[in-house]
């Protein structure tokens, strides 16, 4: 997460030369005090049995360790605002934010009093099992960094949830050379006059998502219940999926997806249920204009009355020059609205949703050891998450779609969307929306949801969807709509009924739906007169035109029309992540069909060879594309002559519960469960299954797992 405010925030540091202190001694844990142990299936993938939630939660770390531990070591720096004194001036920003946020205050504040001793005995748990992995490994370990502490995991699961809801765009746009948006004012004309908001995450500049789609009966036609947990994130890094299985003797069993360092399942199931989420971005956060004294820089205007901003002194080492110790200095500031900053066009402060909140590791526990659709929605009315969509499905039948937000309590009147006044006490929201008001959908007449980062006024029929009138403009729910949902909802509308294979065969679908948005603007190139074109080159965008025109809209392998229709719909789809203006469709033809014939020696190449996967000495055919429901997000066709998958579809599950509630589970990681050992067998063991296809079952059931176990041990063994 790098902000584009390096230069603002140097203009007045002060800087001093410092020493960095060195760390703790070695640290030794005695893993004799937990009763755990770890299989490994013949794919790597760690099932961690402990007597207690404590326990396993040991076990579970040490298993994450052993795969993921740069990652994790690497991210400690990150959580605590320290990362400068190790990486340098490129860390500089992102310490600053999480000390001018404050987070690390609000951890200390409420850590004690706000987490139950069962959450506070698991992360320390969690956290020894860390500590006792870095124990046996010191030569890949910083020491400075140890111990590993149970508030350093809070703080990740709170930085980390600032980038799902598009915390970084909005801190972004303050250093803009000008005020990048309007003060609204409280007309009726400001308030429906709404602005382009950007409404997805980008990764490596390229837009993710995610899909979630859940069916029952009497939709589906052997009267099972089914799920589609397909988040998206990026194929490696920080963020990408790791895949366990957690289990105790104090009712804990849950299989799924987390990022390395969390002692959670992020998408899953248990026996009983699972869930999927999707990144929604409602608008959680406001930009207040401040008025400052003329005559006291130190005071801004609040109801008529000049208010003294609290001011605190930010201090951040950072290394220079690969190994200078130095000290960076700032004075922040904070108003009533929350955390305050000058720029060269205003003085600004923001309020967002999630502040001060540090009990998501708790509700994740709960949901992961919820039996039933009640226990399981009473984990989500804790209400800890700012945002994150939820698909839900279970063995009794149950389906559910929850538009999850801390949606702020507005005042009526204002256009939310651009900044506001911020001389008015009556604008400081302090309250959210019952969660039981949010957007949802449980058990629609329909018997099908689906989630792909869209409006939740359309996940399902008609009749069944969520009532739009029901809300305001201040709530800030979005308004988009995804090629993956449009293309998701026309496909399950048009079913009487649906069977196992058809399922299979939507969340693997490689097109672009003809009302979708994306196909809208391409067909502006494929219409834009020959005029538009120069003489010398008329005939080639003619063809590509052609070309276009006879594009059945596809992403599969062997289709010779997507290499141009999706290199033109991507342009806009990365506009509109943004919240920016489409760029012109004609140009964006012009460019495509240059681009395309000198990479690949002709307009209309397979896709396959284009779009390809690829890890280790793997690299193969892939189907799907940006913004399909196979979401496939690649880079480097100007370089490589080719797009190399780092995006969108990853470890993926199909969850189902027939007519007499036998569960069926089939998924697929993206490369393997090596997530950084090239040397392993694991590394790239499930490449080529994720590329065609191929899905295999997680081996979650303890009988089915028994004759198909790599090694099992207990920690430090």
């Amino acid at each position: 997460m790098k902000f584009n405010m390096l230069l603002i925030i140097f203009s007045s540091l002060f800087i001093n030369s410092c020493a960095i202190s060195k760390g703790p001694p070695d640290i030794v844990n005695e893993f004799e005090n937990y009763d755990v142990f770890i299989e490994r299936d013949i794919r790597g993938v760690p099932h961690i049995f402990g007597e207690t939630d404590r326990d396993a939660a040991f076990g579970f770390a040490y298993a994450q360790a052993e795969d993921n531990w740069e990652l994790i070591h690497d991210s400690i720096p990150f959580f605590r605002g320290s990362n400068a004194a190790i990486n340098g001036l490129d860390a500089v920003t992102t310490d600053y934010l999480i000390h001018w946020l404050e987070i690390w205050d609000s951890i200390d504040k409420y850590y004690d009093s706000e987490l139950s001793e069962h959450t506070k005995e698991y992360l320390n748990a969690f956290v020894d099992g860390l500590n006792f992995y870095a124990s046996k490994h010191p030569e890949s370990t910083n020491k400075n960094l140890l111990p590993i502490t149970s508030k350093d995991i809070i703080a990740g699961y709170m930085v980390r949830h600032l980038l799902f809801y598009g915390f970084e765009s909005y801190i972004t746009e303050l250093f803009e050379e000008k005020r990048a948006r309007p003060i609204s004012m409280k007309t009726e004309e400001n308030r429906l006059n709404e602005t382009l908001q950007p409404d997805g995450v980008v990764i490596d500049n390229l837009p993710v998502g995610s899909n979630a789609i859940a069916v029952s009966k009497p939709f589906t036609s052997d009267q099972a219940t089914r799920i589609a947990i397909n988040s998206h994130q990026p194929a490696t890094g920080p963020v990408a999926w790791y895949e366990a299985h957690i289990q105790s003797k104090e009712g804990l069993n849950v299989m799924g997806g987390l990022f390395p360092s969390s002692p959670t399942i992020g998408v899953g199931f248990n026996e009983n249920l699972a869930w999927g989420a999707t990144v929604n971005r409602p608008d959680l956060m406001d930009i207040f204009v401040l008025k400052i004294n003329p005559n006291n820089s130190r005071q801004y205007l609040l109801d008529g009355e000049w208010q003294t901003f609290r001011e605190k002194t930010i201090s951040l080492r950072v290394k220079i020059l690969g190994f200078l110790p130095w000290r960076v200095k700032r004075t922040v500031l904070y108003s009533k609205h929350g955390p305050a900053i000058e720029t060269d066009h205003g003085t600004y402060a923001i309020r967002y949703a999630g502040m001060n909140e540090i009990k998501q590791v708790e509700q994740w526990l709960a949901m992961s050891k919820a039996k039933n659709f009640d226990e399981w929605f009473s984990a989500m009315e804790m209400h800890t998450f700012a945002s994150f969509n939820f698909v839900y499905a279970d063995r009794e039948g149950n389906i559910a779609f929850i538009h999850n937000s801390m949606t702020p309590i507005r005042e009526p009147g204002y256009n939310w969307n651009n900044y506001l006044p911020g001389d008015k006490s009556s604008l400081i929201w302090k309250d959210y929306m019952d969660f039981n008001k949010l957007p949802m959908v449980i058990n629609p007449s329909s018997g099908y949801l689906i989630s792909a980062n869209q409006s939740p006024f359309f996940v399902t029929a008609e009749i069944d969807n969520p009532v739009k009138d029901n809300y305001s403009l201040e709530d800030g729910f979005p308004t988009r709509m995804t090629n993956r949902a449009v293309r998701g909802l026309d496909l399950l509308s048009n079913l009487d009924s649906i069977d196992e294979r058809t399922f299979f065969e939507i969340k693997h679908d490689k097109k672009y739906s003809k009302n979708s948005r994306a196909y809208k603007y391409l067909k502006k190139a494929i219409l834009a007169d020959s005029k538009e074109f120069n003489s010398e080159k008329r005939e080639l965008y003619r063809s590509a035109q052609a070309i276009l025109r006879n594009w059945d809209a596809s992403t599969a392998k062997n289709n010779q029309g997507a290499a141009l229709g999706t290199c033109i719909i991507g342009a806009e789809w990365l506009a509109e992540q943004q919240g920016k203006t489409p760029p012109d469709p004609v140009k964006e033809l012009k460019r495509c069909t240059d681009l395309i014939l000198d990479k690949m020696g002709r307009l209309d190449p397979n896709w396959g060879s284009v779009n390809r996967h690829i890890r280790g000495d793997i690299n193969v055919p892939l189907g799907g594309g940006p913004d399909t429901l196979r979401a496939i997000y690649g880079i480097g066709l100007e370089e490589e002559g080719y797009l190399t998958n780092i995006a969108g579809d990853g470890l993926y599950y199909l969850v189902s519960w027939d007519e007499n509630k036998k569960q069926k589970i089939s998924g697929v990681h993206q490369f393997g469960s090596a997530t950084l050992d090239s040397s392993s067998s694991h590394y790239s063991d499930q490449a080529l299954d994720f590329a065609n296809e191929v899905l295999h079952d997680p081996l979650f059931d303890d009988k089915k797992r028994q004759h198909l176990i790599e090694r099992r041990y207990r920690p430090g063994e």
